[in-house]
């Protein structure tokens, strides 16, 4: 992938702690390509995961002779259209489906905006909990669901609001409309928010050789490492992303200088609560990457520069 070396870093740090990622964007600026690339980078799963994603799928009825076993993150891309069963599971007799089967995967939902509103709505207990209940008259049933949610949308109905080389046909009611068709608190539960510009030229036609997909997985795969050794004995817990409130206090602890930027952001921005946590989840997976047992005021400060998107663009 050419260019977009700030975008690449946002996906590697999402990766590293299997954290949520929205990226913002006019058309073609490579939100989709970037998206699907992921599974080359994301770490393998283990023996138990695998197993018990497979067991997800036997019930959904997905797998076949030739496809047994599921020994590669899943990663599902449903369209826009889906119902909100199709999403979250039901039928007569509850069964699993795409937050489900994304389980221990990525679940990619491109143009954001466009999911019916109910359908993004019922993915706050799954983002929230890692699990999902469907009750049905034939009985309840709860299915894991720890999936990384990566989401693609435009900035406006046209695509090209804020670009400086293409006008914007949108009115202001047009994109308000359009942005508000994501709540606030599932924005919330979405760690990352990245813009993605449209590609220059110059990186187009660039010579220059990319970092390859191996580089980057190989430093995701060893700030999981440090974090599986981290979490070891926490049955519920193999990622950053998905810390307790009592594993923040105990693994995010941070300075005077680290709280001062935090508190700030947190006064200027207006951020909630489930946003200050998101912040030491990704600032505890930023320090990961830079092998640092500690976390200090450049990783803070950069987990809050990928949480100052969502109140700017929504104002």
């Amino acid at each position: 992938m050419k260019g977009q070396g700030h975008v690449k870093r946002a996906i590697e740090v999402a990766v590293a702690g299997g954290h949520n990622i929205l990226m913002i964007g006019p058309p073609g600026s490579g939100k989709s390509m970037l998206s699907k690339r992921i599974a080359t980078i994301i770490p393998p799963m283990s023996l138990e995961e695998a197993i018990e994603t497979t067991k997800i799928h036997s019930i959904a009825g997905a797998l076949d002779s030739e496809r047994s076993f599921v020994v590669t993150r899943p990663f599902r891309s449903p369209h826009h259209t889906i119902s909100d069963i199709g999403l979250l599971g039901g039928g007569a007799f509850p069964n699993p489906d795409e937050v489900s089967l994304a389980h221990n995967g990525v679940l990619f939902l491109d143009e954001l905006p466009e999911f019916k509103r109910s359908a993004l709505e019922v993915m706050r207990q799954p983002l929230e909990d890692g699990k999902v209940t469907i009750s049905r008259a034939a009985g309840s049933l709860t299915f894991p669901s720890e999936f990384m949610l990566v989401a693609a949308m435009n900035p406006c109905p046209c695509g090209y609001f804020g670009d400086l080389k293409r006008e914007c046909r949108c009115g202001p009611v047009q994109v308000q409309r359009y942005r508000q068709r994501i709540s606030g608190p599932l924005l919330d539960r979405i760690d990352l928010h990245i813009e993605v510009p449209a590609v220059e030229y110059r990186d187009v036609a660039s010579e220059r050789a990319e970092e390859p997909s191996s580089a980057i997985r190989e430093r995701a795969v060893r700030a999981r490492e440090r974090q599986q050794k981290r979490f070891a004995r926490e049955a519920k817990t193999n990622c950053n992303a998905w810390m307790t409130t009592r594993l923040l206090k105990q693994y995010c602890k941070l300075d005077q200088d680290s709280q001062d930027l935090v508190r700030v952001a947190m006064n200027e921005l207006n951020l909630s609560a489930r946003a200050y946590d998101r912040i030491l989840k990704v600032s505890r997976t930023i320090a990961d990457l830079d092998d640092k047992i500690d976390i200090s005021p450049e990783h803070v400060s950069e987990a809050i520069q990928y949480r100052t998107f969502d109140r700017t663009l929504w104002v």
